[in-house]
Formats: C-alpha cells, sequence, structure tokens
C-alpha cells in the first residue's frame, strides 16, 4: 500500500475516534456541572478538559475568563481549534475523501454523512438546546463508523491501518482522561460529604470510557480509585484499558510490519509487555502521575514510529 494511501486511512480514523473521545469527556464534565457542588470545584473540572487535550494555553488566550458554555464551545465547534470536534469531523472527512477508492460506499458515505449533519445540526442550535443528546449522537456516529468498516471492509491493508489509528488513538485518550482526573481527585479530609462526591467523581472518570458498569460486573464493590486504575490500566478484557489498546496495536504491526519497522515493532512489543506483566501496587509505588507520563511519552514516540516506517513521516517541529 503507498504510504500516502495509508496515511490518511490511520488519521481518517484517529481523527474520528477523538471526535468520539472529545464527547465522552465533554458530556461527563456537562452531566458532573450539573450536580450541585461550588463554583470552585466546577471551574476545576473544565480546566482538567482542556489539560486533557493540552488546550488550555490556547483557550486562555482566546477566552481569558472560563465558563462552561465557552469550554464547550471551544471545544466542539472552535475550527481553530484543531482538536475541537468540528475540526476532527472535518478532517476525518477529507482524509477519507483523499482515498475514496480504498474505502467502500458504506464506510465513505458514514463519514460523509456525519460531516454534513453536523454542520446542520450545529447551525439549528441543537447543541445549546441539549449537550448531552449532541454527545451522543457523536458517539453513537463514531460507533456506526467503526461497526461499517468491520462490517463490509476487506481485511487488508487499508482496514488494519484505519485499526492502528483508532486503537493508537484511544491508547492515548485514556490515559490522559486517568491522568488529569487522578491528579483532580484530591478530596479535602474535613469535607462531611467527601464519600460522596469521591464516588460521583469517580463515577463519571468511568461513565468517560463507559466503564461504570463493566466496573460493577468486574468488582462488585465500592468505587475505589486504585480498582479505577487497575481496570483502565491493566484489564485486558476491558475494551478501552491501555493493555487492551496495547493488544491490538502489537497484533496489527505484526501484521503490516515491513522491512524497516522491526525497531517500531519492538518498541510496541515492549510497551505491551510492560503493561501486561505489570501490577497496580508496583505502578501506585512508583506513582501514577509519573507511570502515565512515561506511557504518554512512549506512545507518542510509538506514533512517530508508525509515521516513519509505514506513513508520510510528521513534520520536525
Amino acid at each position: 500500500m503507498l504510504s500516502r494511501t495509508a496515511d490518511h486511512l490511520f488519521w481518517m480514523a484517529r481523527y474520528t475516534e477523538r471526535a468520539e473521545n472529545t464527547a465522552r469527556m465533554l458530556d461527563v464534565n456537562y452531566q458532573t456541572s450539573l450536580l450541585p457542588q461550588s463554583a470552585e470545584v466546577a471551574e476545576q473540572g473544565w480546566w482538567a478538559m482542556l489539560d486533557i487535550s493540552e488546550l488550555t494555553r490556547a483557550f486562555d488566550n482566546k477566552y481569558g475568563l472560563l465558563t462552561r458554555d465557552d469550554v464547550i464551545d471551544f471545544m466542539v465547534r472552535d475550527m481553530t481549534n484543531p482538536s475541537s470536534i468540528m475540526s476532527c469531523l472535518r478532517a476525518a472527512r477529507e482524509n477519507a475523501r483523499a482515498v475514496r477508492g480504498s474505502l467502500t460506499t458504506e464506510v465513505w458515505e458514514t463519514v460523509n454523512t456525519t460531516w454534513l449533519d453536523v454542520q446542520r445540526i450545529i447551525a439549528d442550535g441543537e447543541l445549546q438546546e441539549d449537550p448531552s443528546r449532541f454527545f451522543e449522537w457523536v458517539k453513537f456516529r463514531s460507533h456506526l463508523a467503526r461497526g461499517v468498516q468491520f462490517g463490509t471492509m476487506l481485511k487488508d491493508d487499508a482496514f488494519h491501518f484505519m485499526r492502528l489509528g483508532t486503537f493508537l488513538e484511544r491508547a492515548d485518550n485514556t490515559a490522559r482522561i486517568l491522568d488529569v482526573k487522578f491528579q483532580a481527585s484530591g478530596s479535602d479530609d474535613s469535607d462531611p460529604n467527601r464519600e460522596q462526591n469521591d464516588f460521583y467523581h469517580w463515577a463519571a472518570v468511568l461513565r468517560s470510557v463507559s466503564g461504570f458498569e463493566v466496573y460493577r460486573k468486574v468488582y462488585r464493590a465500592v468505587i475505589t480509585p486504585q480498582r479505577v486504575a487497575e481496570l483502565l490500566i491493566l484489564r485486558p478484557d476491558m475494551p478501552r484499558s491501555l493493555v487492551s489498546s496495547m493488544d491490538e496495536v502489537v497484533a496489527i504491526l505484526a501484521l503490516v510490519g515491513n522491512q524497516q519497522s522491526g525497531e517500531t515493532e519492538r518498541q510496541a512489543g515492549k510497551l505491551h509487555a510492560d503493561l501486561k506483566y505489570a501490577r497496580i501496587d508496583d505502578i501506585f509505588a512508583v506513582g501514577l502521575h509519573a507511570f502515565l507520563t512515561s506511557f504518554l511519552e512512549r506512545i507518542g514516540d510509538l506514533g512517530n514510529g508508525i509515521s516513519r516506517d509505514f506513513l508520510v513521516p510528521l513534520l520536525a517541529a
């Protein structure tokens, strides 16, 4: 497969997954903001939302003061923000259009219709009327795109590069959510509502990765930070965990490997092994923030290696 074709397919899938993850995080923050809480706690939640996507400085330069509606607007429809949902869906559509011949009609129509419909939905003011309904729509369209890919595409290199983009993006986003939310979870020991607030905080983290029901099924116990981390890092049967995402990345790289990808495959295998054989007690002993920071650096290096070996190399900053 031509590297440029692989590049478009890879980034089409990454942008679709990124739009879904942004919708997930925004929906959880929006729902949480409706609960009784202080203005300071609510504001911290929205700053954390920007921190996850490394957009705090860009938002601060444009808006200054933070409000819930401005963060939602910036993260949903601001086309100057390359990580906004609108920007991601447009980028996914443009990448799909560039390789229209490598896609089935169903895949192309799904991606194209999503971009056309989101413009209409935003223009009609549906985001302001019911943000949660809009976020659910974005998630549904992402699910539909993956389902159509799986149900209509030949399981060839085109399919594999789309899946590679999906799982690399998913691993990155899950790690970011965990890192920022754990840092923001410090509770005041003197707070009489601490236990209740902790429950809502960790339940929100789980819901942002569709993990609330899974947690209840696996642990059948009260929600604790250590178990949340274990579920989202080390459980191979949790679809959005780090190790589950890396299971897929390693398997796909083995299928598409070429003469120059040996080092990238080695890096992926080592990262996968470090997750597969890790224990949550050891991770907390080292420090969860340090562990996740290292993971994000390594997943970034892995993405650069994939671009170098298979795709259009990224321009040096």
